[in-house]
């Protein structure tokens, strides 16, 4: 071999070595939602709004749950995610269903309120939570926030899930076992109009439950409950305003992530409002004030540069 060359094929060799680890290091695993969720196509959207944003960045679209994500963000094994601000509160506390206090999660944006519903047939009955002891009632799976609550909304009214034959399953199985009469509620965190219940609507007469008279006692269980109304006509046949409880959709990530890049990552989603519009209605409207609402998650410095920016103080880890 001639020993001139020995020295570049000694570094083209090194380059390669370390081509793999450059291109891994630049990948970035956003944990959306389960399927037939509205955080799946946003996620997928802003997959591609980052991509565009930040030179050499690859996401990485996963399934995911609003307390899965934030227990997978301080586990590294995400780096950022959607999440419900009352369970990502819960998670920074160490409070149930999250094992210890997690110190490695920082706000990016408010995006929404969520929804909390709760569907029944329309001639079931059915009027409080309390009546459907002894029922069967389907939720998401556990991990799932929509699940988190739906528990202690039977805990409000004295129930538990011993008291209700439940079904932890995907928002699809859901709509199926109320149409087979295989499910008297079904229970949901998600913006309006759910396209779960749209689809369940357009096969049978439902109706929400009024929610507003459980407040009082969800906030003992979680100070960040409030009450949001979803309009009469959202979903077909409904006549009226009907009060249920809210919480607010925000993003998260891994406070470890450079502040140069969740800064540009934040710029692209306040640029993005109307592209993200598209996808879900819930988004339209949001302002750079609405995104840096305090929700009492600590804001990465990376998106707290970016509001300050705006005019807007917020409160860093």
């Amino acid at each position: 071999m001639n020993v001139r060359l020995k020295p570049y094929l000694y570094l083209a060799a090194a380059v390669g070595a370390l081509l793999p680890v450059t291109a891994q290091a630049a990948d970035m695993r956003l944990m959306t939602g389960p399927q037939g969720g509205v955080w799946v196509p946003l996620g997928g959207q802003l997959k591609d709004i980052w991509e565009k944003a930040v030179p050499g960045l690859s996401v990485q679209a996963l399934p995911g749950a609003g307390i899965a994500n934030v227990r997978a963000i301080e586990e590294n094994k995400a780096e950022i995610g959607f999440g419900n601000s009352i369970s990502t509160v819960d998670g920074l506390a160490g409070n149930a269903p999250f094992p210890k206090k997690h110190t490695n999660i920082c706000n990016i944006a408010s995006l929404y309120p969520q929804y909390f519903q709760m569907v029944v047939p329309a001639n079931a009955g059915i009027t409080t939570v309390k009546d459907l002891k002894g029922k069967a009632i389907t939720t998401q799976p556990r991990g799932n926030t929509g699940e988190l609550i739906t528990g202690q909304l039977l805990k409000v009214h004295g129930l538990s899930y011993s008291d209700v034959k439940v079904s932890f399953v995907s928002y699809t199985d859901s709509v199926q076992q109320m149409q087979d009469g295989q499910a008297s509620a079904f229970s949901l965190g998600t913006a309006i109009p759910a396209g779960s219940i749209m689809d369940l609507a357009s096969s049978r007469d439902i109706k929400l439950l009024d929610l507003s008279a459980d407040l009082e006692g969800m906030k003992k269980l979680n100070p960040g409950y409030t009450l949001v109304t979803v309009p009469k006509g959202t979903y077909p046949k409904q006549d009226g305003d009907v009060k249920v409880i809210g919480y607010a959709t925000h993003l998260v990530a891994s406070c470890k992530l450079p502040a140069d890049q969740i800064y540009a990552m934040t710029k692209a989603v306040a640029e993005s409002i109307p592209a993200l519009a598209a996808t879900s209605k819930a988004v339209a409207g949001l302002t750079v004030k609405g995104m840096a609402e305090d929700v009492g998650v600590p804001f990465h410095p990376g998106a707290a540069k970016f509001y300050q920016e705006k005019g807007v103080t917020v409160a860093t880890q």
